[in-house]
């Protein structure tokens, strides 16, 4: 069994730029979904098929629900492409680090006349940077969100009393002010202490126990997977709708 590592492990660099495991199997996530999307995209027809129609169903179920959030169908199209595309590449970058290619498949490095073991691949949401990345693109895209469906004034007046000449702060504002970094923190641990503690599980596990008695852990690291992907998700999409609502504030 290879040495469990925090944070992840380099394999090259780029310049000065060091391209690490985790950040591989994010780059190979995006070309899964890339290419999924474009061969979807060349095989949608004007008449459905099945499963062009099953997609279709999923897809009118999931606006159905973000309906239930913001209140309004257009505001549910017109977010869509940005939750359904956390919760995608969360949920496929989680799930590609359950396969068997992933840990097993490394280098053999040498350091200081020492030679370690480097997987080649680790699942992305393992390692912080990862996560706090994620949790940051998500808060900017929020407070943008916001901006551009209120207008700056509304939307920072929940932090400034803009409304008198000089911006007053006051103590719950402080607090919601507060709350946004507070947000990162939340978003970003929550994903990686549930990503990192199932490779870790299906690590040991794998090592004592070898072959069948892994396979239930297995499968509900896949559950795990796809219920943190949604969980984040639909976190932004409280938060966004919370955002471009004059009520919210």
């Amino acid at each position: 069994m290879h040495e469990i590592s925090l944070r992840a492990e380099e394999v090259f660099h780029i310049g000065s730029w060091p391209v690490t495991n985790a950040l591989l199997l994010a780059i190979v996530s995006l070309l899964v979904l890339l290419s999924l999307g474009l061969a979807i995209k060349r095989k949608i027809n004007l008449i459905p098929g099945k499963i062009q129609s099953i997609f279709e169903l999923l897809l009118e179920q999931i606006l159905k629900f973000m309906d239930s959030v913001l209140g309004d169908r257009r505001l549910s199209e017109k977010y869509l492409p940005l939750i359904a595309t956390i919760f995608l590449f969360i949920m496929t970058s989680n799930w590609l680090g359950l396969f068997p290619f992933v840990g097993p498949v490394g280098l053999n490095l040498e350091h200081d006349g020492e030679h370690s073991f480097i997987p080649l691949f680790r699942a992305p949401a393992s390692d912080l940077n990862f996560t706090i990345a994620l949790a940051v693109i998500s808060l900017i895209s929020i407070n943008l969100l916001g901006i551009f469906a209120i207008g700056f004034k509304n939307h920072f007046s929940k932090f400034f009393n803009t409304h008198k000449p000089f911006p007053v702060i006051s103590f719950v504002g402080l607090l919601e002010f507060l709350s946004e970094f507070v947000k990162i923190v939340s978003f970003s641990f929550r994903l990686f202490g549930n990503v990192f503690a199932g490779e870790v599980l299906l690590l040991i596990v794998g090592f004592l126990v070898p072959y069948l008695v892994p396979l239930p852990f297995l499968f509900l690291e896949v559950f795990v997977g796809f219920i943190q992907a949604f969980i984040f998700s639909m976190l932004t999409l409280v938060f966004v709708a919370m955002a471009v609502k004059h009520e919210a504030h």
